[in-house]
């Protein structure tokens, strides 16, 4: 059975939703997902969320998943739903699980930080790996945070980390048994996608 997963981000222009579908599909392809999950790029947040809900009010896809950036901390023993409520204003749809939406925490970027090895590859000799932290628990560092560390960590670099074509070529290196060690929410997805 194959999910869809509506995806925050994506980007303009044809060759960046092009990379957008490569990156994620090389990411569910690494965690042996490959033909069992459906990419929907969904744009901004707000656009991302009103596709995901059309997906569950017309009930013909199945059982559509919600994948966004959780922006801020999620507070200890907080749902995704009320995180979303929280911060969005989102409520939990008519006819949508507990199991359909998902937080990458706090941002997909802390996902690359989790796959130390990824980045040295990707990015090279000058990729300096001493300005990323060992941080004990990953997905409480600051959104803020993490992109400076990337920024950082990538100032001497011939290509430098950047959202878009660069994020999404990394995307599809990233080991991701690394990733959901690192992120529960990235485990707590993964899971629900095997689980189909």
């Amino acid at each position: 059975m194959t999910a869809t997963l509506y995806v925050e981000g994506g980007g303009d222009g044809r060759s960046l939703r092009a990379r957008f579908r490569e990156g994620w599909s090389g990411f569910f392809k690494s965690a042996d997902l490959g033909g069992s999950v459906k990419i929907v790029r969904g744009g901004g947040r707000e656009q991302t969320f009103h596709r995901f809900a059309s997906a569950v009010a017309s009930g013909r896809a199945g059982a559509p998943v919600l994948l966004v950036d959780s922006e801020d901390p999620v507070a200890p023993g907080s749902s995704v739903w009320q995180h979303l409520h929280d911060r969005d204003g989102w409520t939990r749809l008519d006819g949508a699980g507990d199991d359909q939406a998902f937080l990458m925490v706090q941002l997909m970027e802390t996902w690359f930080l989790a796959d130390r090895d990824a980045l040295r590859r990707y990015f090279g000799a000058q990729f300096r790996e001493n300005a990323v932290r060992q941080w004990p628990a990953l997905e409480a560092v600051p959104k803020a945070t993490v992109l400076e560390t990337l920024d950082r960590a990538t100032a001497a670099c011939r290509k430098r980390y950047a959202k878009g074509r660069v994020s999404f070529e990394l995307l599809a290196r990233i080991v991701p048994a690394r990733v959901e060690a690192a992120c529960p929410h990235a485990r707590a997805l993964l899971d629900r996608l095997r689980a189909q």
